[in-house]
């Protein structure tokens, strides 16, 4: 029973969660995110304002809700690796399989999203701080899978590359986005520019924190 309650007031958490990530959208998307307020979003969920902070305790979280999978996601591929798979290896697949699927995490949010973003000095310094977070994660995972000392800078030398490769990209994503272009175009382009910008980092880093076999 103790089990069975638990697991209903984790789901009526996580709908409530997602009811007021729904509603925070839409508004943003109809008004704007600077326009938008916090009492706005409670009242369209049908929530205390309280109720909407401890949800997601910055505004910005309303709107980049998949914050936490973006900024643990290059670290994540790496130790998820396979036998005998490089660190670069494993991101050139991941962001492939990404962009197979239109992950809108890889950047693939439609051009609604794309321009509210884009429009939002808030949000393009919050998405800037996101993916230096992200880079951090990078290093941090390369420096414990290549038992890397603390003051060598090669995980974080190798994590700025990786990541500034992966941010070229999704800059690349937004901008045909908001160009107008169709996401399976979208997604044909970047396949290409995506395997000519691995390639490059492909001689100094292709054989960098390979996983034992």
């Amino acid at each position: 029973m103790v089990d069975e309650t638990t697991g209903l007031r984790e789901s009526k958490k996580r709908e409530t969660r997602q009811l007021i990530s729904d509603q925070a959208t839409r508004l943003f998307l109809a008004r704007g995110f600077e326009r938008t307020t916090i009492a706005e979003i409670a009242g369209a969920a049908r929530v205390a304002k309280k109720t909407v902070t401890n949800y997601f305790a910055r505004k910005e979280d309303l709107a980049l809700d998949h914050h936490e999978a973006f900024v643990a996601g290059l670290a994540g591929a790496v130790a998820g690796r396979a036998a005998g798979e490089s660190a670069l290896a494993a991101l050139r697949r991941a962001f492939l399989a990404a962009v197979e699927t239109r992950d809108p995490v890889a950047g693939f949010s439609g051009p609604a999203f794309s321009r509210m973003v884009a429009d939002s000095p808030t949000l393009t310094t919050r998405l800037r701080d996101l993916h230096d977070q992200r880079e951090h994660a990078l290093a941090e995972a390369l420096a414990a899978e290549t038992g890397a000392a603390d003051d060598d800078l090669t995980p974080r030398a190798v994590a700025a590359q990786l990541g500034a490769a992966h941010r070229v990209l999704f800059q690349r994503i937004q901008e045909l986005t908001l160009a107008g272009r169709h996401e399976d175009e979208i997604a044909a382009v970047v396949a290409r520019e995506a395997a000519l910008v691995f390639d490059l980092l492909e001689p100094a880093l292709g054989d960098y924190a390979t996983a034992d076999a």
